[in-house]
């Protein structure tokens, strides 16, 4: 950003800067000799008056300024220091002004100064005039600033003498509450009414102010509309540059000022950015008397000082310390004065009052600014007004080069000039007590201690609740134990006593306690001995524990688990016996059939889990007519249930098939037995009738697989033929077809559990078996046995195959 010098106007005191005159839109259409332009220039003459009177008045002040530092340093009157500043004025070819301010800067050494000094030894002009210009700048807003009866004639000043030349169009001055708020004490370039409506920003809005009262450097914004900060004048001003610079003095912040420029700049040079830091600096020194309306109230707000905050102190019923700021010679906060500290204070050292009061908190406590961060607490809240709070926070301090640390609750917060520092140091055994006595009372746990040299019996609050005594009453000796325990537990006491007080050795024993409302608890007693140095036995000491709890779970699960075995063996004992009635109507492994020009053969695989018995069925028998039976069925479910239907079924057909009926027939017939007489059970099947002498097959389906011809090196499945699962309806027509068969040819027929699969469709299982049956073995045994081994089936359901081969 560029500092902008401002155009020459009318006349002013020799070194004063100009001021900038706004151009009038009437002045500047009206012809001069109109009516309405003699009347605009005339306004504007007398507002160039109006301010050349004004910088002529600012301009003396600084000047006689310099001649009062000149009579104190060269010890002679007014008119002499006036005649001497004239002869060096012309010496150093400068104006009076410039000269003046040179000499006041000299004088001062102040932040001013330092300022002035950096930003000349950082300036390009070889000419000198920026960095006088500067310099004067700089004092002559002070000058406004000291003689600015309020807040608000210091922002005009401000931006009319030192923020203008840098291109700045709009200043404002917030004043920080100790809550966190934001309170506009003065603005400047800015509308009225958006004053009015930013007087008072509530604490925890994120505006471009509280980042400069959060941020230590400051907020730099180079475009405001690219943070999305609201702030004053966003409306006028949202493309604009934004800078806010917290306003402290003396190591506290009292406020925040804020510059607006018109455009989007880059940041502020390093010489330029501390102009303005010191005059943040100029503002905190007004704002240190600018005093905070309090919410709802029409009276100001007043802060109560040292004394009353001592006072405040010695009312409390904690440890409390007031502290004052402690500043070095150059002004900066250094450390904390320990003013005061009241009569319940408590050094986690253990040093009395006198020691603390009136030392430094560093030096009293040099670990403060080490891992409790104490200080550093300290520092902000006398900075902000923003108090703390902390809960078991460790504090650590160093006597004689030894570190002692001790666990409080902090309380921090801001009084006027002085900051309140309240700590409750955490008692370590009195905490310890009470987590013992918490636990004790969680766990149902006594403790309790016998002198045996003394008789004295000593019980805590716990023991006789468990034992369901008045904490009046006396306590119970150990050998009186077998009197309040049940006479089954005789026994195991005398054990324990006998260990504990003639062996002198650690025991514990396990009883049921008597109780005198007639409750009975199941407890647990350990103790131990204590010997003295000549091995005599002189206390016992140890603890009883209710373990009625525990007891009656552990019965509760022995039941449980009687139950669930008991379960388990009858759920054991009724798959047995389904497994072999399965397997006794259905081994397996069953012979072949001696059927000439025919080779039959059946294979059955139960499911992979024996808890699982299923329906699964097949059956290859030649009946009394040459004319074998080939069929396969499988019933819905599993259990006890499915083998008895299975039976059933398999049974009714072979006793239909003496008949001659036709398999369409045959299943009709089946078909009435599984929906009247089963229980109304359903399932699948397939049924063949094979005619050695014509070798054809004739077959029916009812809602199963159709069965697969294996001829040469091809496989296909038969055609499939309308018919509804058995038990479905109480009547039901099925339809047949008859084969012809050639010599070699392979027909098998399946139950679901060799093709079905979760993750395929039937369609796809299929075509995988057909793969697999074309390449048939020469041996029918082998082929049905290779048809299991490659089976893809993953439903753990039983599979049964009947194979038959022409020879």
């Amino acid at each position: 950003m560029n500092i902008h010098e401002p155009p020459a106007e009318s006349p002013a005191p020799t070194g004063v800067p100009a001021r900038r005159q706004p151009a009038e839109a009437v002045a500047a259409d009206a012809p001069a000799t109109s009516p309405v332009g003699r009347l605009a220039a005339t306004v504007e003459r007398l507002r160039g008056e109006v301010r050349t009177a004004q910088a002529e008045a600012e301009g003396r002040a600084l000047i006689e300024l310099a001649k009062g530092i000149l009579v104190e340093r060269l010890g002679c009157g007014p008119a002499q220091a006036a005649r001497q500043l004239a002869a060096l004025t012309e010496q150093a070819q400068v104006t009076p002004l410039e000269f003046a301010v040179e000499v006041i800067n000299q004088a001062a050494r102040d932040r001013v100064s330092e300022v002035t000094e950096a930003f000349l030894a950082a300036a390009a002009d070889p000419a000198g005039s920026v960095e006088e210009s500067a310099a004067v700048r700089l004092r002559v807003a002070e000058s406004g600033v000291l003689a600015a009866h309020d807040t608000q004639a210091m922002a005009d000043s401000l931006l009319e003498h030192a923020l203008r030349p840098l291109g700045a169009v709009a200043v404002a001055i917030w004043a920080a509450g100790s809550d966190g708020s934001l309170t506009l004490a003065g603005s400047a370039g800015f509308p009225a009414v958006e004053a009015a409506r930013w007087h008072y920003v509530p604490p925890d809005v994120a505006t471009v102010a509280r980042r400069g009262l959060t941020e230590p450097d400051g907020q730099w914004l180079s475009s405001l509309s690219a943070s999305g900060l609201p702030t004053i004048g966003r409306r006028d001003l949202a493309d604009g540059a934004r800078i806010a610079v917290p306003a402290g003095a003396g190591g506290r912040i009292h406020g925040v000022l804020e510059i607006a420029w018109p455009k989007p700049e880059e940041p502020l040079p390093r010489p330029v950015a501390r102009q303005v830091e010191a005059l943040a600096e100029l503002c905190a020194h007004s704002l240190e008397t600018f005093v905070l309306p309090a919410a709802g109230a029409q009276e100001p707000r007043v802060l109560p000082d040292v004394v009353e905050l001592m006072d405040l102190a010695d009312g409390l019923h904690d440890p409390a310390l007031v502290l004052l700021p402690h500043l070095d010679d150059a002004g900066q906060l250094v450390d904390f004065r320990i003013q005061h500290v009241n009569s319940r204070f408590l050094d986690p050292a253990g040093r009395p009052r006198a020691v603390i009061n009136g030392a430094l908190l560093l030096e009293a406590y040099p670990l403060a600014a080490g891992t409790s961060d104490l200080f550093q607490r300290v520092e902000r809240v006398h900075a902000t007004g923003e108090p703390f709070r902390a809960h078991r926070m460790r504090l650590t301090a160093l006597v004689d080069q030894v570190a002692l640390a001790a666990v409080a609750d902090i309380s921090i917060s801001r009084h006027g000039a002085g900051v309140l520092l309240i700590w409750r140091i955490e008692d370590e055994t009195a905490r310890l007590a009470s987590l013992l006595q918490n636990a004790q009372r969680l766990g149902r746990i006594g403790g309790f201690e016998e002198n045996l040299l003394t008789g004295e019996i000593t019980w805590n609050g716990q023991l006789f609740s468990l034992y369901g005594h008045p904490p009046t009453s006396p306590p119970v000796a150990l050998e009186e134990l077998p009197a309040h325990a049940h006479p089954d537990d005789a026994v195991a006491i005398g054990r324990f006593l006998r260990t504990v007080l003639h062996h002198r050795r650690p025991a514990s024993a396990a009883f049921r306690l008597l109780r005198p409302d007639g409750v009975t608890r199941h407890m647990r007693v350990v103790a131990e001995p204590v010997l003295d140095t000549d091995g005599q036995l002189i206390l016992v000491r140890g603890a009883y524990q209710d373990i009625s709890a525990q007891h009656w779970t552990e019965v509760a699960l022995a039941a449980t688990r009687d139950q669930l075995a008991h379960t388990e063996q009858q759920a054991d004992e009724r798959n047995r016996l389904a497994l072999q009635l399965q397997h006794a109507i259905m081994p397996p492994a069953q012979a072949p059939l001696e059927v000439p020009g025919l080779q039959v053969a059946v294979r059955y695989r139960p499911a992979e889990t024996e808890q699982l018995v299923g329906g699964d069925w097949y059956d290859a028998v030649v009946l009394p007519s040459g004319v074998v039976l080939l069929c396969v069925g499988d019933v819905a479910g599993h259990g006890i249930e499915a083998a008895t239907s299975m039976v059933v079924l398999r049974n009714a057909l072979r006793g239909l098939a003496v008949t001659g009926a036709g398999p369409a027939q045959l299943l009709s017939w089946l078909n009435i037995v599984a929906h009247h007489l089963t229980g109304a059970v359903t399932a699948t099947a397939v049924c063949g009738l094979y005619d050695g002498e014509r070798r054809t097959l004739r077959w029916a389906r009812a809602g199963h697989l159709p069965p697969v011809l294996v001829r040469e090196a091809e496989a296909s499945a038969l055609p499939t033929l309308k018919g509804l699962l058995l038990g479905a309806l109480p009547d039901a027509v099925y339809e047949e077809t008859e084969v012809q068969l050639a010599v070699g040819d392979t027909l098998l027929m399946y139950t679901d559990g060799l093709i079905e699969r979760r993750d395929r469709s039937v369609e796809e299982s299929l075509s995988h078996l057909l793969e697999t049956a074309r390449t048939a073995p020469s041996v029918l045994d082998q082929q049905l046995d290779r048809l299991l081994t490659y089976s893809r089936s993953d439903t753990d359901d039983d599979t049964c195959i009947v194979g038959i081969r022409v020879s």
